[in-house]
């Protein structure tokens, strides 16, 4: 079966995924999730986009990432297959790191992408890493707790926006509610998203 084509244009955001090859781990020690965070600077500072939200787990990672002039494509190529060749390399592998084609969902909503960020940032706590989303390390989360913590590869001005005070504080209370408002459940837009006449990638 032909896959679909994912719609793309300028601007562009999206929830990827991406798991490890037969669900294996892809990061094994700091040295693994540092090279990875490395690929994506190095990446934006060739192709340009935004990260609003990430976390790196063991065997699979989660971006909010909003695109400028490339595809999404193009930019999760330039970071696996150099992750792939690194991994393969240091651990002395062969083949596919990580499994089939990345995952990216339209983010087509404000709601959506607020939703995908909560969910991102709680996704340690849902597998029981860790009770609380700022003790992850691999995770953006704590930047937003802490506006001192410096990092190079997040955006964090287009979450806090949508708030009317535009406050960690008040995105904080927004993802840590979620077992008082059914957050885990994503807006109804999220089943919305279809391919159409726009450019594809």
């Amino acid at each position: 079966m032909a896959r679909k084509t994912r719609i793309w244009f300028p601007g562009a955001t999206y929830h990827i995924t991406a798991r490890g090859n037969r669900r294996a781990s892809i990061f094994h020690d700091t040295q693994d999730y540092q090279t990875y965070m490395s690929l994506i600077g190095s990446c934006k500072n060739d192709l340009p986009f935004s990260i609003h939200a990430y976390c790196l787990m063991p065997n699979h990672i989660h971006l909010l990432l909003e695109t400028e002039e490339k595809p999404p494509g193009t930019i999760i190529k330039f970071i696996h297959s150099r992750y792939a060749v690194y991994f393969n390399k240091r651990y002395e592998l062969t083949g596919h790191v990580f499994q089939d084609r990345y995952h990216a969902k339209l983010v087509n909503s404000n709601d959506y992408f607020l939703w995908a960020s909560r969910y991102i940032h709680l996704n340690p706590v849902k597998a029981k890493i860790t009770s609380k989303p700022e003790h992850y390390y691999w995770s953006s989360y704590s930047n937003y707790m802490d506006g001192s913590k410096e990092n190079s590869v997040l955006e964090t001005k287009r979450i806090l926006s949508l708030f009317p005070e535009p406050t960690k504080k008040e995105y904080c209370t927004y993802v840590e509610k979620i077992e008082d408002d059914g957050g885990d459940c994503p807006p109804p837009l999220y089943h919305s998203i279809v391919t159409g006449d726009s450019p594809h990638e």
